[in-house]
C-alpha cells in the first residue's frame, strides 16, 4: 500500500474518477480522431522529405517510443515482480505475434498498423490511469471500451475522408492494441488492491460504456459495410450502399451535376469524400482489372454497370468497341462500347495515354485504396 494513501472503500467509491488524468485522455483521444485528415499530409510529407525510408523512419519510431515505454514501466517495478513482468511480456509479445500473423507483406501497410499499438496503446493507458482508484474489473473494462469507442469514431472519420479507409477491420486491429496496453498498463502501474466484485457504481459505469459502445459499433458496420443488394436481369447482382431506387436517381443527378461542374482530377485530402464516386471508381478498377487480365466478358459487365447506374464525367477518353478488345470476339449487333480510362492500359502500351497526359496521370493516381467498399457480403454467383 502507498503511503499516504486511503484503504476506506466508500471513499475509493466516491472518488473513482481522477478527473485531471480523465480531461487529458479525453484530449489526447480527441486529438487522435481530428487528426484523421492531416495524417496523409505527414505521410507524403515524409515520403518527400526522405525518399524510400518512410518505413524506416516510421519503424524506428515505433521502436523507440515502445522501449522507452518498457523501461520507465520496469523502472516502476518494485513488488509483484514476477506478476508485472509477466505482464509486460504478454503485452510485448502479443504485439509482435499479431504484427507477424497479420502481415500483408507491404512494409508501408505494415507498419502503417504497427502504429495502432503505439496509438491506442497510449489512449487505452490514459484511461486506465484515470479509472484506476475504482481498484475492481472495471478497471479493466472501463478502458477497454472507451478504446473501443474511440478507434471507432477514428474509423468512421475516416470513411468520409479521401484517401483513408475506415473498416471494422481496423477497429479490431484497435481491439488487438487496447488489449496489448491493457497488459502493459497492469505491468507498469497496478492497482495498490485489487477486488474480483464488481461495486454497484462500476457496474453501472460499465453498463453505460458498453451500451454506447455497443450503440456506436452497430451504427459503424451500417453505415460502412452494409449495403443493398442491386439485382439487375442484365448484369446480375452487386452490391451498393444506395437502394435499387436510390442509385439510378443519384446518377441522374450526378449526370446533370458533373456536366456543369465535373468532378476535380486531384482529390483534396481535407475534405468529404463522394461515396457515389468512389463506387463507381472501384467499379471502374475492378473492370480494368479484368481487362488486364483477358476477361473481356467480366469487364464488359462492369462496364454495364457504370453505363447504367453512375454517372461518367465527360472526358476525352478514347472509346473502342469492347469486340476489338484483345483479340475477344462478341456479339457484333451490341452497340455497347467500353470507354477505356488512363489506368486501363499496360504502362507503356499504345492505348496508355496516361503518359503523354499530366491530367489524365492526375487521374491515374486517383484510384482508392484496393479494398472494395462492402467488405461483408460477397458478389452474386450469377456475376462473372
Amino acid at each position: 500500500m502507498a503511503p499516504g494513501r486511503s484503504t476506506d472503500p466508500s471513499r475509493s467509491l466516491a472518488t473513482p474518477l481522477r478527473r485531471a488524468r480523465f480531461i487529458l485522455a479525453i484530449v489526447v483521444a480527441t486529438a487522435l480522431v481530428l487528426s484523421a485528415p492531416f495524417i496523409g499530409f505527414v505521410r507524403s510529407w515524409i515520403r518527400a522529405t526522405f525518399p524510400g525510408q518512410f518505413v524506416r523512419i516510421v519503424g524506428g519510431a515505433i521502436a523507440v517510443l515502445a522501449a522507452a515505454a518498457i523501461v520507465a514501466a520496469i523502472l516502476r517495478i518494485r513488488q509483484n515482480r514476477l506478476l508485472r513482468y509477466g505482464a509486460l511480456l504478454a503485452a510485448v509479445a502479443g504485439a509482435i505475434w499479431f504484427s507477424i500473423v497479420e502481415a500483408t507483406g507491404n512494409a508501408d501497410v505494415d507498419v502503417v498498423q504497427r502504429f495502432h499499438f503505439v496509438e491506442y496503446g497510449i489512449i487505452t493507458f490514459l484511461f486506465y490511469r484515470a479509472w484506476r482508484a475504482l481498484e475492481d474489473p472495471a478497471i479493466l473494462l472501463l478502458p477497454a471500451l472507451a478504446g473501443l469507442l474511440v478507434g471507432t469514431a477514428d474509423e468512421w472519420l475516416q470513411w468520409f475522408i479521401p484517401n483513408r479507409v475506415g473498416e471494422i477491420a481496423d477497429i479490431l486491429l484497435n481491439g488487438i492494441a487496447i488489449g496489448c496496453g491493457l497488459l502493459f498498463s497492469v505491468g507498469a502501474d497496478p492497482p495498490a488492491r485489487f477486488t474480483w466484485s464488481m461495486r454497484p457504481g462500476s457496474i453501472l459505469r460499465v453498463g453505460r460504456l458498453a451500451a454506447a459502445t455497443v450503440v456506436a459499433l452497430a451504427l459503424f458496420v451500417h453505415i460502412v459495410h452494409l449495403g443493398d443488394d442491386i439485382n439487375d436481369r442484365e448484369v446480375g447482382v452487386f452490391k451498393s450502399r444506395y437502394s435499387m431506387t436510390a442509385l439510378p436517381a443519384l446518377a441522374a443527378a450526378k449526370r446533370a451535376e458533373w456536366q456543369m461542374h465535373p468532378p476535380p482530377l486531384t482529390l483534396q485530402r481535407v475534405s468529404r469524400e463522394d461515396q457515389y464516386m468512389t463506387e463507381g471508381v472501384t467499379h471502374v478498377q475492378r473492370r480494368n482489372e479484368l481487362l488486364g487480365a483477358d476477361q473481356a466478358k467480366g469487364a464488359w459487365m462492369e462496364n454495364l454497370i457504370l453505363e447504367k447506374y453512375y454517372a461518367t464525367p465527360r472526358t476525352s477518353a478514347p472509346r473502342i468497341r469492347i469486340r476489338y478488345l484483345r483479340g475477344h470476339a462478341v456479339s457484333s449487333g451490341s452497340p455497347r462500347v467500353l470507354p477505356l480510362r488512363p489506368c486501363g492500359s499496360p504502362p507503356g502500351s499504345p492505348n496508355d495515354r496516361s503518359t503523354r497526359d499530366p491530367k489524365r496521370q492526375r487521374l491515374c493516381d486517383r484510384r482508392p485504396p484496393f479494398r472494395p467498399p462492402f467488405r461483408m457480403g460477397s458478389w452474386s454467383s450469377d456475376r462473372p
